[in-house]
């Protein structure tokens, strides 16, 4: 008869950590601050509120929003803070920059909010390929969380990691 296959990665201790799985949903959009400025470059303040007072910010309703200037505008510092306060009641979050930043911020709250205990003194994987956009930020607060708990950090899969560190 013949020997039977142990599947000894399932009967690890194993962890994987896999980003995806925190991938908060929403859409993710850019805003461009120069649709609301004279000729795109110029923020009349009177003109500019009353822009701002006929936009329809229920469209970003659960939205994800990075704010920015697509021209070379020089704008005074409040204008950002001014928009994002419109924003904020229909918005899961606003940022100044794009989109890979607003994936860096998003992710960066998620990984401090982890409560990653269940790692404590076990090998933990972080798995590497993902579907959806996953900054390398991430990738890199997620290893420096697990540093002082885990007993190995690797990235990848069970089947094929590269190791990061090795806890003594």
């Amino acid at each position: 008869m013949a020997d039977e296959i142990i599947n000894r990665i399932a009967n690890s201790k194993l962890v994987t950590l896999d980003l995806e799985d925190y991938y908060p949903q929403g859409e993710r959009v850019q805003l461009d601050i120069s649709q609301w400025l004279a000729n795109g470059f110029i923020l009349r303040e009177v003109d500019f509120r009353a822009s701002l007072a006929n936009y329809n910010w229920e469209q970003h309703q659960n939205q994800y929003v990075a704010l920015s200037c697509s021209t070379d505008a020089i704008l005074p510092a409040w204008t950002y803070s001014l928009v994002s306060l419109m924003l904020a009641p229909f918005t899961k979050k606003v940022i100044v920059g794009d989109q890979d930043q607003l994936e860096s911020i998003i992710y960066t709250e998620i990984i401090q909010n982890l409560d990653l205990s269940y790692c404590k003194g076990k090998p933990c994987i972080i798995k590497g390929c993902s579907n959806k956009p996953i900054p390398q930020n991430a990738y890199v607060l997620l290893g420096q969380k697990l540093l002082p708990i885990a007993k190995n950090i690797m990235y990848g899969e069970a089947c094929s990691f590269v190791p990061l560190h090795k806890n003594k």
